[in-house]
C-alpha cells in the first residue's frame, strides 16, 4: 500500500475503511475500536468476513496471509471463522516460511484435534519436519505439540522421535514437548522413546534438561517399562544433576528472587518421587540429596518455599525409615508460622496427609496449629480445625478440648457452628469420664447453645439419666448456666427437662460434690425460671411444650405448689397453638380429676439404654433383602426383576404415610384376610368381626401395631416388606430360612428360581384334580385375563390356577409380563409364560401356570393383586388390578 493509498484510507469512514481484504490488520482493529455500539462492531466484522470469503472464492494469493491475520483477530473477538480453515492448509502447503508462520499460527487457534479437517495436514506436517530450515521445523512440531490428534500422533512419532536427537537444542526441546503429547494420545508408543528422553537427562542446555525430565515423568506414568529403566538407569545422574543444580555458583539468568533455578529445582524433585515410590533402592539413592535440599535452602523466598514445598511432597512420597519424614514434617511446621496464607494453607494441607504416616512428629506443632484455627481467614481455620480433630487421643483430648471451648466464646458467628459442631464430636469420641462430659457439654451449650444439633442434647440427655450419683451435680449446674445464658434455646431445653425430673434435688441440694460451689434454691425459683421460659418471645413450641411436661412433673415434686402450677398450665387452655393447648387441658384434667394416678404417672423417667440410642443414633436398620436391593437377574424373556418401587407400588403403599381406609376399604381388607367369610367371624357380634381396617391393614404389611401406624411412612414400611420372606411368596426351592422373597412375575417365574442352581428345568403342570368354575379375573377395553382352577389330589391348601390372557385390541402386545402380589399367609409360585408376544384381536393366547398355597385355608380365601405390562406402539403400557371374589369351592 502506498502512501496515497494510506491517505485515502484515512479520510475514509471508518466503517467504509475496513470493507477491503487488501486492508491492513491494524486498520481493521482500528475500525472496530472506534465503533461505539456492539452493532457498529458487528457490521464491521460482517462486512470484513463477506470481503474476506470474496477473496477466498478468488484464490487471491497476494492477500491470503493478512486475510488469516485478521480472521485471527476475528476468531479471538468470538465471532465464527470456520469459513477459512481451508485457507490455514494452503498457506501451510507454501514454501515461504511468513506464509507458514501464519498458517501454523491460524491452524493452532481456528482447528482442534476433533475436526477432520485436520487429517489433511498431517502430510504437510511430515513433509516440514523434514525441511533443512529449522524455523519450519519449529513451527511443525509446536502444531502438533499442540493440536495433534491419536492418528496424527501414530504417523508423526517416528519422526519426531528422530528429532529428539537433531543437532539444534531448540529444535531438541519442542520435539520433547511434542513426544510428551504423542505419549499421552497413544500410551503404546511410549516404548519407542524411552532410551532418547533418557539421552536428553544429561543435557548441558537448560531448556532441553527441563522438557526431557518432563518427559520422562509423563512416560513413567504410562509405561511401568519405562519406570523400571529409568529407576535402573537414572536415578544416580538426576540425583547427581540435583547436586550440582544446589552448588552452582550464581547465575543471573535463571536467578529467581536469590533462588538459582527454582524451576529446575522442582522438576527433578518431582522426577525424583516418581523414581523413588514404591523402591527402596531408588530412595536410598536420593536420601542424602533430599536432606541437603531441606536443610540448606531458606525459606525467606517465594521461590525458595516452592522448593522446599516440593522437597517435601518427595519425602513424603519415597520409602523411608523415618528420620527425613521428621524433617518434612519440621519444615511444614515452620510454613505455618509465615505470614503467607498460601503458603500456611498447603503446609496444614500436607499436613493432615502425614498424620496417617507419622503422626507423632505432626503433634510435636499442635500448638501452632491450634493458632492456626483462631485465625483471621477462613479457609486456614477450617482447614486447621479439621487437622486437629486428626491429632486427637485420649492424652490430649482434655486440654485442646479446653482451648477450642475457650476460643468458641470469642469466634465469629459464621465459624461457630463449625467448631460448635467439631467440639461435640471430640466429647463424644472421647468420653474421658461422665462429670467430664457433662460439664464440657453444658459449657457448649453455654456458649453456643443455638448451635448444637438436637442429637447431640438428646445424647447428653440420655448420658444424664445414666449418671445417678450425679444428677444433683447437673441440675445445679444447669440452674446456674440458665442464668447467664437463657437465649441458647438448646441449654435451656436440657435444663427445663432436668429441673423436671430432679426438681427436688435441686432444692433439697443432694448428691453435693466438693467441686461444687453451694447455690439455694426454693420451690419457687425453679418455677420462676420456668415461667421465664415460657412467657420468653423468643420460645419455640419444642421449649414451651417441654416447660408444660417439666411444670406437669413439678406438681408431684413440689406438692406445695401445685395450687400455682396448675394456674400457669391453664393459661394455655386458649393458645392458638394446638399442641400447647391440648397439653394444657389433658394435664389440668389429670391435676382436678385423676389424683389416684397422678404419681404413677408423673415418676421418674427410667435409666435410658446409652447402647440402644447409640445404635439409633449411628442409622441401624434391619438388613434388606437382597432380591429387593435393585440388582437385575437374567430372566427367560429378557425382563429385568422388578424393582422395590415396582414392589410398593403394586401394594398401593406408595403413599408418605399408610392412610386411615375408608367403608370400601374396610370391605376389601376384610375380604383380603378373610374376615365374615369364616364361621368364626359370620356373626355380627363377635370380636373378630368387629376388627378395624387398620389393624388388618397392619397385620397385611407385618408393621405391628396399630400405635405404630399415625408415623409409619413409606422408609419404614419398603423393610418392613423385605423383612418377611411370605408376604409376596415363598420362594419354592429355597432350603435356608435367610433365603429372600421375590416378586413373582412372568418374567421367568421368580418364585421358581433357586438363587444358587438358576432357573427351574420343568415348570409346574397343572394336576387332574377336581375341576372348579372359571373366574373372568380382569377384563377392560383392551384385555381380558380367565383364571382356571383345579386342586391336586390330598392337598386342599393348594390351588393350581392356568392364567389365559386375551388380546381385545386391534394391535398386538410385545414384552408381555405379568406380575402377582399375595398376603403373607398366601404362598406365590408363577411358571414362565408361554409366550411374552399377544397376538392382535383374539388371534392367540398367552398362558401361565401358576401355584397359590393357602397356609390358613378355611379361614382365609384367596387373593390377589395383578399387574399387566406390555409394549404397544413402542410405549409401555401399564394396567393394575385386584382379585378378591375366587370361588368358595376353593376354600372347602
Amino acid at each position: 500500500m502506498d502512501l496515497a493509498e494510506v491517505s485515502r484510507t484515512f479520510h475514509m469512514d471508518p466503517i467504509v475503511n475496513a470493507f477491503s481484504s487488501g486492508t491492513r490488520l491494524r486498520d481493521m482493529i482500528r475500525a472496530i475500536r472506534d465503533c461505539k455500539t456492539a452493532a457498529e462492531e458487528r457490521a464491521v466484522v460482517r462486512k470484513e468476513c463477506a470481503a474476506i470469503r470474496e477473496a477466498v472464492g478468488e484464490n487471491d494469493e497476494r492477500c491470503r496471509h493478512r486475510n488469516m491475520a485478521k480472521l485471527m483477530f476475528i476468531h479471538m473477538l468470538g465471532y465464527p471463522t470456520h469459513f477459512g480453515q481451508m485457507e490455514c492448509l494452503k498457506l501451510i502447503a507454501s514454501d515461504g516460511f511468513p506464509e507458514k508462520r501464519i498458517g501454523y499460527l491460524g491452524l493452532m487457534l481456528l482447528l482442534d484435534e476433533r475436526q477432520e479437517v485436520l487429517m489433511l495436514v498431517t502430510n504437510s506436517l511430515k513433509r516440514d519436519l523434514y525441511q533443512s530450515n529449522t524455523y519450519i521445523v519449529g513451527l511443525a512440531l509446536c502444531a502438533l505439540g499442540n493440536i495433534g490428534s491419536e492418528e496424527m500422533a501414530r504417523d508423526l512419532a517416528p519422526e519426531v522421535e528422530k528429532l529428539l536427537q537433531f543437532r539444534d537444542p531448540n529444535i531438541r526441546k519442542k520435539a520433547a514437548l511434542c513426544s510428551i503429547r504423542i505419549v499421552k494420545k497413544v500410551p503404546d508408543l511410549a516404548e519407542n522413546f524411552i532410551k532418547p528422553s533418557a539421552a536428553l537427562l544429561k543435557e548441558k542446555h537448560h531448556g532441553v534438561l527441563l522438557t526431557g525430565l518432563q518427559l520422562c515423568t509423563d512416560l513413567c506414568k504410562v509405561s511401568a517399562e519405562a519406570l523400571q529403566y529409568f529407576r535402573k538407569k537414572c536415578t544416580e545422574g538426576v540425583v547427581k544433576t540435583l547436586k550440582d543444580v544446589m552448588n552452582s555458583p550464581y547465575s543471573p539468568e535463571y536467578d529467581i528472587s536469590g533462588v538459582i533455578d527454582p524451576f529446575l529445582h522442582i522438576r527433578l524433585l518431582k522426577f525424583l518421587r516418581v523414581l523413588g515410590q514404591g523402591d527402596v533402592y531408588a530412595s536410598e539413592c536420593m536420601n542424602d540429596i533430599l536432606a541437603q535440599v531441606g536443610t540448606k535452602t531458606e525459606s525467606k523466598k517465594n521461590a525458595a518455599n516452592a522448593i522446599l514445598y516440593e522437597c517435601v511432597q518427595t519425602i513424603m512420597s519415597i520409602e523411608d525409615d523415618g528420620g527425613l519424614r521428621v524433617l518434612a514434617i519440621n519444615i511444614l511446621g515452620s510454613f505455618l508460622s509465615k505470614r503467607d496464607n498460601n503458603i500456611r494453607y498447603v503446609a496444614l494441607n500436607m499436613l493432615m496427609k502425614a498424620v496417617t504416616v507419622d503422626i507423632q512428629a505432626v503433634q510435636r506443632h499442635r500448638g501452632i496449629i491450634l493458632e492456626c484455627v483462631k485465625d483471621s481467614d477462613a479457609s486456614i481455620r477450617k482447614k486447621a480445625l479439621e487437622l486437629l480433630y486428626l491429632l486427637l487421643n485420649e492424652s490430649n483430648v482434655k486440654p485442646l478440648t479446653g482451648e477450642l471451648i475457650e476460643y468458641l466464646e470469642v469466634s465469629s458467628e459464621e465459624f461457630k457452628e463449625d467448631l460448635t459442631l467439631k467440639i461435640c464430636s471430640i466429647i463424644e469420641q472421647f468420653p474421658m469420664e461422665k462429670i467430664w462430659y457433662i460439664d464440657q457439654m453444658l459449657k457448649v451449650l453455654s456458649l453456643a447453645g443455638n448451635f448444637v444439633k438436637d442429637e447431640v442434647w438428646h445424647a447428653l440427655i440420655v448420658v444424664i439419666t445414666n449418671s445417678l450419683n450425679l444428677h444433683g451435680y447437673t441440675v445445679r449446674s444447669l440452674y446456674r448456666a440458665m442464668k447467664t445464658s437463657s437465649e441458647q434455646a438448646n441449654l435451656v431445653r436440657v435444663a427445663v427437662w432436668c429441673i423436671g425430673e430432679y426438681g427436688e434435688i435441686l432444692v433439697n441440694k443432694t448428691g453435693m460434690l466438693d467441686v461444687e460451689e453451694p447455690v439455694t434454691v426454693t420451690e419457687s425459683d425453679a418455677l420462676d425460671v420456668i415461667e421465664t421460659v415460657m412467657k420468653r418471645h423468643n420460645s419455640d413450641l419444642t421449649t414451651q411444650a417441654m416447660c408444660l411436661i417439666s411444670l406437669m412433673k413439678l406438681s408431684c415434686r413440689f406438692p406445695s405448689c401445685s395450687q400455682r402450677i396448675n394456674s400457669i398450665i391453664v393459661q394455655y387452655k386458649g393458645s392458638l397453638v394446638l399442641e400447647l393447648q391440648q397439653r394444657s387441658i389433658e394435664f389440668n384434667s389429670i391435676i382436678k380429676k385423676h389424683q389416684n394416678i397422678r404419681p404413677v404417672l408423673l415418676e421418674r423417667m427410667p435409666v435410658l439404654d446409652e447402647a440402644t440410642y447409640s445404635g439409633r443414633k449411628a442409622g441401624c436398620s434391619p438388613q434388606t433383602v437382597s432380591v429387593l436391593s435393585g440388582a437385575p437377574l437374567n430372566q427367560p424373556n429378557g425382563v429385568a426383576k422388578p424393582t422395590p418401587d415396582s414392589l410398593v407400588n403394586l401394594l398401593d403403599i406408595n403413599s408418605d404415610e399408610t392412610p386411615a381406609p375408608s367403608s370400601s376399604g374396610d370391605n376389601f381388607l376384610q375380604d383380603l384376610l378373610g374376615v365374615g367369610l369364616s364361621p368364626a367371624s359370620s356373626q355380627p357380634g363377635t370380636d373378630q368381626a368387629q376388627k378395624s381396617g387398620t389393624d388388618i391393614l397392619l397385620d397385611l404389611l407385618s408393621i405391628g401395631t396399630p400405635s405404630d401406624q399415625s408415623n409409619t411412612s413409606q422408609s419404614s414400611l419398603l423393610p418392613s416388606i423385605q423383612s418377611n420372606k411370605t408376604l409376596l411368596g415363598t420362594l419354592e426351592h429355597s432350603s435356608s430360612p435367610s433365603e429372600p422373597p421375590a416378586l413373582a412375575s412372568s418374567d421367568g417365574g421368580s418364585s421358581m428360581m433357586d438363587l444358587l442352581d438358576g432357573f427351574a428345568s420343568n415348570p409346574a403342570k397343572l394336576d387332574n384334580g377336581p375341576a372348579h368354575p372359571s373366574l373372568m379375573a380382569y377384563e377392560s377395553s383392551s384385555l381380558k385375563i380367565m383364571f382356571n382352577f383345579s386342586k391336586p389330589h390330598g392337598n386342599l391348601q393348594t390351588t393350581l390356577i392356568e392364567a389365559v390372557f386375551t388380546n381385545k385390541s386391534p394391535h398386538a402386545y410385545t414384552d408381555f409380563i405379568f406380575q402377582a402380589a399375595v398376603p403373607k399367609f398366601l404362598q406365590l409360585h408363577l411358571d414362565p409364560a408361554s409366550s411374552n408376544t399377544l397376538p392382535a384381536s383374539g388371534g392367540g393366547v398367552i398362558t401361565q401356570n401358576m401355584r397359590v398355597v393357602n397356609t390358613q385355608h378355611g379361614k382365609k380365601s384367596l387373593v390377589m393383586r395383578i399387574r399387566i405390562g406390555y409394549m404397544l406402539n413402542g410405549k409401555d403400557v401399564s394396567e393394575e388390578g385386584q382379585i378378591n371374589n375366587f370361588p368358595r369351592e376353593l376354600q372347602a
